[in-house]
Order: structure tokens, then sequence, then C-alpha cells
């Protein structure tokens, strides 16, 4: 007969058990979550356009818009300089028209 620890299970192994089956269901559980959440999203399209990459630059256009909007330059510098950017100050010859409201006399 084999008595060396007694005939039966202590407190330390109750305590044991009920440890071991709580972290036992818990992975099960989150294991499902985060199962359902993956198999929930691989069907769906991003709402939002993917952030650019640090490879490639933002455009003059958005770096113009950044400055505007924090402060750095007025709403008739940031037109003036967005009308040359996009080329509608560029005629024919290659000299840049002055901007619109302002007379050359």
């Amino acid at each position: 007969m084999m008595y060396w620890y007694g005939s039966g299970m202590s407190g330390w192994g109750y305590g044991l058990m009920t440890v071991s089956m709580i972290l036992f269901w818990g992975a099960v559980i989150f294991g499902i979550v985060l199962l359902v959440r993956y198999l929930g999203r691989s069907g769906q399209s991003p709402a939002a356009p993917p952030p650019q990459s640090a490879e490639s630059p933002p455009s003059p256009e958005r770096l113009l818009a950044e400055r505007f909007a924090r402060g750095e330059i007025g709403e008739e510098e940031y037109r003036q300089r967005l009308a040359v950017l996009r080329g509608a100050d560029q005629p024919a010859n290659g000299r840049a028209r002055p901007p619109a409201g302002t007379s050359t006399r």
C-alpha cells in the first residue's frame, strides 16, 4: 500500500485543479472569440483607404493643405500656391499670370 501522500487529495490539489480548469476554459473561450473575429473580418473590404507607406512621399497638394490646416499660410496664399501646383496659372508663353482679383496696371 502506498500512503505517502495520504489517502486522498488535499486542499492544494483542489486549489490547483480549480485554477487549471479556469485557465483551460478561459483559453478555449479566448480562442473562439479570436476565431470569430478573424473569420468575420476576412469577408469584408476595408472601409478606409490604407495609410500611405513611409516609402511614398505625400503629394505636394497634401503638404500644402496640411500647412494651411496648421495655420502656417493664409487662405489667399494657399489658393495661389494650389493654383500654381495644378497648373491653372501657366499660360502658353511660360509666364505666370497674376492671381485672380489683382490688377497689373
